[in-house]
């Protein structure tokens, strides 16, 4: 049956979270602390993990999606592992219930692709966790270069080896947020993928550097890595008039305009709010519900970067082919 648009006339949203890492443990703190939402419950197969969560947040502890959605949810957050994306947030689709899934929206763009298919069918929302378009700085950036003719940017992600288990690398993992924003920074399509991998110490690259061009013909860079031993996050767009720099982490954004022949020129630091990007989105996403509007990051859109980060992936494969088909060819002359 498919759901309804949600109007709780007062009530809050029934809601509940599904997996008890970083992120599902991080979903459930702002989600029991929001006007708009009940948390209803927390699932993870591990009562040694969900249960000391549940007690801290006063909610009931589930070892399924199956036991959360039984306690009557209207929305789940889907934070589990990136390979059982698709088969939590199906399971919860099937029920009419609304989803808000962690990014990647799914270990690949057909799996992806499936959950638009399911939720549109159903008539429920379907959005995708790319929490970094809700970072203050980020939308500062956005606002400075809104109307402007934007003309390239470079992204650097990096930081240490996670401590948790990755089925992925720095591609789907991190690199995924940046290829969102440069297209929602561009409001144009990423055409043209060059991409650079390397491992250097996990079984999956943990170093890549991307290089793309969208239709509008912006050029841009992510520098993303595993392997740097504290955490940074920087943009620069440079426009036709202005060069402007985000720090994503301490939430600082400059603009520099005013170029003058003499090497001179103007700089100002813009207002940044200091909003948790996590309760913006899960606000967004549950106002979202009760206004039947369009989430803010459509499950379309998660389709579209992750296409991206595998189109990044595959043009890897496809090049260690080809040398490897050089390198033996060499070999065989040789002889």
């Amino acid at each position: 049956m498919a759901s309804e648009t949600l109007r709780p006339d007062g009530a809050r949203v029934r809601v509940g979270v599904v997996g008890c890492g970083v992120m599902g443990r991080n979903h459930a703190r702002v989600l029991s602390e929001v006007a708009l939402a009940e948390l209803v419950g927390i699932a993870d197969p591990d009562p040694a993990v969900v249960d000391p969560i549940a007690a801290t947040l006063d909610t009931k502890a589930v070892a399924s999606i199956e036991d959360l959605l039984d306690l009557d949810c209207q929305a789940v957050v889907i934070a589990g592992p990136t390979h059982l994306h698709h088969e939590l947030a199906s399971t919860a689709i099937a029920r009419g219930v609304h989803v808000l899934v962690e990014k990647p929206i799914a270990s690949n763009p057909e799996e992806g692709r499936d959950l638009v298919q399911r939720a549109r069918a159903a008539g429920v929302t379907l959005m995708v966790g790319h929490v970094e378009r809700f970072n203050p700085a980020v939308l500062a950036v956005k606002e400075a270069i809104r109307g402007e003719d934007i003309l390239s940017i470079a992204i650097t992600r990096v930081g240490p080896f996670p401590p948790r288990m990755s089925s992925v690398g720095v591609v789907t993992d991190l690199a995924v947020h940046d290829i969102d924003l440069i297209r929602w920074f561009t409001e144009s399509d990423i055409v043209e993928v060059q991409p650079q991998f390397k491992s250097a110490v996990a079984e999956r690259e943990d170093i890549a550097l991307l290089q793309f061009r969208t239709a509008s013909g912006v050029l841009a860079h992510i520098n993303t890595n595993w392997l740097t031993p504290f955490k940074a996050r920087h943009i620069h767009v440079a426009t036709r008039d202005k060069y402007v720099i985000g720090d994503l982490i301490t939430r600082q954004v400059t603009e520099c305009s005013g170029f003058r022949p003499d090497g001179s020129y103007s700089m100002r630091h813009l207002p940044v709010g200091h909003t948790e990007p996590l309760r913006v989105e899960l606000t967004s996403f549950l106002t979202s519900l009760v206004s039947g509007t369009a989430p803010a990051v459509t499950g379309e859109e998660g389709v579209i970067s992750l296409d991206i980060a595998m189109r990044c992936l595959a043009e890897r494969a496809a090049v260690g082919a080809a040398v490897e088909d050089f390198a033996a060819a060499k070999a065989r002359k040789v002889r």
